[in-house]
């Protein structure tokens, strides 16, 4: 299993985040600074797939990410490229 974690500041605090992968699967969870305990978020919004890319992206850039975790989050987005002569 694989997480990824992290974090913005929002009205309400500092909300975590981490995305773990098992199984080719990945479930979402979070939690604020002050709350010691994680809920699962279910379903995903768009824009939590988008940061976890954007995070991906990043630890890739580094050589800590396989570039398919990159390209099953953009199919699942549909921002995957077209295939040329099409």
């Amino acid at each position: 299993m694989e997480s990824h974690e992290w974090h913005e500041r929002t009205e309400e605090g500092v909300r975590y985040y981490r995305a773990n992968r098992h199984a080719n699967k990945w479930t979402f969870i979070t939690t604020l600074k002050t709350d010691p305990d994680w809920e699962t978020v279910d379903p995903v919004p768009e824009a939590l797939w988008r940061e976890l890319r954007d995070v991906l992206w990043r630890k890739y850039q580094r050589k800590r990410c396989p570039w398919k975790f990159i390209e099953d989050i953009d199919k699942m987005l549909g921002d995957e490229p077209k295939p040329e002569g099409r």
